[in-house]
């Protein structure tokens, strides 16, 4: 039996289908290098179309293999430092253990959390404790024969009250993903993910609130056209229809457009569409 995924990491191939190949009202630029030394470089920057807001980040990341250690810096134009430092397969086999820590210079504003992790057959838990609060994060997910099931929840130490309760319930195979999940109790969801043949991914979604007949549903596609491109598309019950296409120009440049319409308004505008490169060296 396979280490199950986290919870965060649930209905994963599901979300996948829905968000990525998608990029609505925004021109984005990711740029990937790694030096000699083993140092790597994330650079990201996107511009609002809209409003024409210009956002980036800085981020790298430098690992000792040998010891298990990984310390990751990151930067943004909101002008806010972040610093990650973790260490895996040390102190046990499959403990990971991390310190994420933030900075903001302007206003003096600090945060910090301690991150705990410990995966193996049949079971990944996880623990942080964010030291603003402090409030304790804590997750489990267990998995036999396919069969998954998980426990979220958070804790306010200052409150004494869980301030989240969340289970999920799934079954996974190789090409076949069923996700169901209840939050606090009042938020239902479950989502399918299906990979049809080597070509073709689909998706679908449904969440509802317990005392509201707002139910939100969709269904999404990927379609590989050959080893280079590929399709997406998702509609919603409010009629939102997306599609995105992907390119490969060369090994280690993409390119992804995309656009998001309202079928409700169709002729009233107000449509979005959006640009994204990935370079990678």
């Amino acid at each position: 039996m396979a280490v199950p995924p986290s919870y965060s990491d649930l209905g994963k191939a599901a979300k996948d289908i829905f968000s990525k190949g998608y990029g609505f009202g925004v021109v984005k630029l990711d740029l990937k290098t790694k030096s000699q030394s083993g140092v790597e470089f994330n650079t990201t920057g996107s511009s609002n179309i809209d409003t024409g807001k210009a956002s980036g980040n800085l981020e790298t990341k430098y690992k000792m293999k040998e010891l298990g250690l990984s310390v990751s810096q990151k930067w943004n134009t909101d002008n806010t430092l972040a610093t990650e430092v973790t260490v895996e397969d040390q102190l046990a086999q499959g403990l990971k253990v991390g310190l994420d820590t933030s900075f903001v210079p302007n206003t003096g504003k600090k945060s910090g959390k301690l991150k705990t992790g410990y995966k193996r057959d049949f079971v990944n838990l996880g623990c942080d404790v964010d030291f603003e609060g402090p409030i304790i994060h804590a997750a489990a997910v267990l998995g036999y024969e396919g069969w998954l099931a998980g426990y979220q929840m958070a804790f306010d130490t200052a409150k004494s009250k869980l301030s989240q309760n969340n289970f999920a319930l799934g079954y996974k195979t190789g090409d076949f993903q069923l996700h169901t999940n209840v939050n606090d109790g009042t938020e239902f969801g479950g989502s399918i993910y299906q990979k049809v043949n080597d070509e073709l991914e689909t998706a679908v979604t449904l969440a509802w609130t317990a005392g509201s007949n707002n139910t939100r549903f969709g269904i999404a596609a990927k379609y590989k056209l050959d080893k280079d491109a590929s399709l997406s598309a998702k509609v919603n019950n409010a009629s939102l229809i997306g599609i995105g296409y992907t390119q490969s120009l060369r090994p280690g440049v993409k390119v992804t457009l995309s656009a998001l319409i309202d079928g409700k308004n169709f002729n009233a505008g107000g449509h979005k569409v959006g640009m994204g490169f990935e370079l990678e060296a």
